[in-house]
C-alpha cells in the first residue's frame, strides 16, 4: 500500500516537473521568437525608410517625369547603392513583377515570393524562413512616387547571428531549467522518502498489532507530525497492553470470584441443611413421645434452641451480606469507647470458653460519626475472629486510640495464631472469601471480616491484616467526629 504511495508522489511529481518544463521551455521558446520577429519588423521597418528616402532623392534630383521609366533606368545603380548601405541583397522589379536587376540572384531563386506578390497588390510583406539556427527575411513593399506606383524593391536580409544568439540563450536556458527541475525532482523523491518510509514502518507495526503483537515499538528521532504520530502511536499499544492486562486480571479475578461464590452457596447450604435437619429429627420424636422422656425432652429442647440460635445467626449475617447496596441509616455521633468496652465484656463469656482473655486498651472519648449497631457488629465480628483462630489459652489484645498529626481513630485487634500467607491476607477481605482454614467453630461461613470490610467502606474507613512472627493483627481507621458534634 505504502509503496504504492510512494510510488504515485515519485510518479506525480515527475509528471508534474516534466509538464513544466515542458511549458516553460515551449513559452520561452514563444517569447524569444515573438521577441525576434519584432526585431526584425523594427529593422525591416528601418529599411523600408531608408530605402524610401533613397529613391525619393534620386526622382527629386533628375526631375524625371515619367516615373515608370526612370526607375527601370536607375534600378541597377539604384539596387547597388541600397546594397552596399543596407548590407542586405536587394533586387528591383517593374509594377508587373519583372525583375529588373538584383544583386544576388540567387538569393531569390526557388525562394517563397508570397511576400513579391502581396508588394504588386500595393502591401509591404516579408517572409521569415529558417534553416537549423539560420534565418533569413525576403522583404518587399511597393515604391510609391507622387502618388503613383513606380516599381518594386525586393530585400533578401540574413539574421542567422540574431538566431543563433537566441539559440544560446534557449540551449543555456534549457540546461538550466533542466537541473533546476532535476534538483527539485530529487529534493521532492527524499522528501517523499522521508515521509512514506515511516508511514511503511508504521504500517508494518500496526500489521503486528493486528496479529497480537503487542511488544512493536516505534522509535523516530523527529520533532515534526510524524514524530509526534509514532509517540501517539506507542501511547496507544502501551494503553491497550495495559488494558489487556488489566482484563485478563479481572477475568482472572472474576473466575475466582465465582468459584469461591460456588464454594460459599455449597458451604451455606450444608449448614443451613445439618441444623435444619436436626432441629427437625428432635422435633417429630417430642411430637411423638411427648414428655414421656423427660432427660430426652430436655436434650431435644436445648439442642433445638441452640441450633435455631446459631441459624438466626448465619441468617443474619447472610441479610448483611445483601445489605451493602443499600442505603445508610443516619450517621450519629457514637463513644466508640465506652461501646467497645462493652463488646468486651459481652465476649468474656465467649473466651473463657475457648480458655482465652481478652485485654483492651482504649483510650477515652474516642467519637465516631457513624451508626450505633453496625459499629458494634463491626467490633463483634473482629473480636469473634481474634477469638476463633487464636492459639489455645492464648491473650488477644485490643487497642484503640486517636491517630497522631490524623483526624482519625485506630482500631487494632491482635491474636497469636498461625501465620498466614500473603496471598490469604490479601484476600480476606473479598466477598465470598472463607479460605483454607479449618474453623474452630462449626457453622462459620466465612462471612465475618467480609461484612466488616463493607461497614468500614461504609464509615469512610480504612481496613488492612497483617500477619507476621506468630501473630495476626488487624487495623481499622475510622475518621473522628469533629469537635461539637458528639455533644
Amino acid at each position: 500500500m505504502l509503496r504504492t504511495l510512494r510510488a504515485k508522489f515519485v510518479i506525480g511529481f515527475f509528471l508534474i516537473f516534466c509538464l513544466s518544463f515542458i511549458v516553460l521551455n515551449v513559452t520561452l521558446k514563444e517569447y524569444i521568437r515573438t521577441g525576434n520577429r519584432n526585431i526584425i519588423t523594427s529593422d525591416l521597418i528601418d529599411l523600408k525608410n531608408n530605402s524610401n528616402v533613397y529613391v525619393h532623392q534620386a526622382f527629386l534630383i533628375n526631375h524625371f517625369t515619367n516615373n515608370d521609366l526612370y526607375f527601370g533606368q536607375m534600378a541597377e545603380e539604384m539596387v547597388g547603392d541600397l546594397h552596399r548601405t543596407t548590407s542586405s541583397e536587394v533586387s528591383a522589379y517593374t509594377v508587373d513583377g519583372i525583375l529588373l536587376f538584383s544583386s544576388d540572384e540567387t538569393k531569390f531563386t526557388g525562394r517563397p515570393v508570397e511576400d513579391l506578390k502581396l508588394a504588386l497588390d500595393g502591401k509591404t510583406a516579408y517572409t521569415i524562413m529558417y534553416e537549423g539556427n539560420a534565418g533569413s527575411v525576403l522583404y518587399s513593399y511597393p515604391v510609391i512616387i507622387d502618388g503613383t506606383k513606380v516599381g518594386i524593391l525586393r530585400f533578401a536580409k540574413d539574421f542567422s547571428s540574431l538566431y543563433e544568439q537566441t539559440a544560446r540563450i534557449l540551449n543555456i536556458l534549457f540546461c538550466l531549467a533542466l537541473v533546476i527541475f532535476l534538483a527539485a525532482f530529487l529534493f521532492s523523491y527524499m522528501l517523499s522518502r522521508h515521509i512514506t518510509i515511516p508511514l511503511t514502518k508504521l504500517t508494518q507495526a500496526s500489521t503486528e498489532v493486528i496479529r497480537g503483537n503487542l511488544n512493536v515499538r516505534l522509535k523516530f528521532r523527529r520533532k515534526d507530525e510524524i514524530g509526534r504520530l509514532a509517540e501517539n502511536f506507542n501511547d496507544m499499544i502501551g494503553r491497550i497492553d495495559d488494558q489487556i492486562a488489566t482484563i485478563g486480571r479481572d477475568r482472572d479475578r472474576l473466575k475466582a470470584l465465582i468459584e469461591q461464590e460456588k464454594r460459599f452457596f455449597d458451604n451455606v447450604t450444608h449448614e443451613l441443611k445439618t441444623p435444619l435437619t436436626s432441629i427437625l429429627g428432635y422435633a417429630e420424636i417430642i411430637r411423638e413421645n411427648g414428655e414421656a422422656d423427660p432427660f430426652f425432652f430436655d436434650k431435644g429442647m436445648t439442642h433445638i434452641v441452640e441450633e435455631s440460635r446459631r441459624l438466626h445467626g448465619m441468617v443474619l449475617n447472610l441479610l448483611e451480606v445483601s445489605r451493602r447496596n443499600a442505603d445508610i441509616d443516619e450517621a450519629v455521633p457514637v463513644d466508640t469507647t465506652d461501646l467497645l468496652r462493652d463488646v468486651c465484656d459481652a465476649m468474656e463469656i465467649r473466651a473463657k470458653r475457648y480458655k482465652k482473655r481478652i485485654t483492651l486498651d482504649a483510650e477515652d472519648g474516642l467519637v465516631i460519626l457513624g451508626q450505633t449497631d453496625r459499629l458494634r457488629q463491626l467490633f463483634i465480628n473482629l473480636l469473634d475472629n481474634a477469638i476463633k483462630y487464636s492459639a489455645p489459652m492464648s491473650e488477644i489484645l485490643i487497642n484503640a486510640e486517636r491517630v497522631s498529626g490524623s483526624e482519625a481513630i485506630r482500631f487494632v485487634f491482635r491474636n497469636p495464631g498461625v501465620t498466614l500467607s500473603p496471598d490469604q491476607v490479601a484476600s480476606v477481605f473479598e466477598p465470598f472469601y472463607s479460605g483454607d482454614r479449618t474453623f474452630t467453630e462449626e457453622g462459620s461461613v466465612g462471612l465475618g471480616l467480609s461484612i466488616v470490610k463493607t461497614i468500614v467502606d461504609d464509615h469512610s474507613g480504612t481496613i488492612r491484616m497483617e500477619s507476621d512472627g506468630g501473630w495476626t493483627g488487624i487495623y481499622v481507621e475510622l475518621p473522628a467526629a469533629r469537635k461539637g458534634m458528639d455533644e
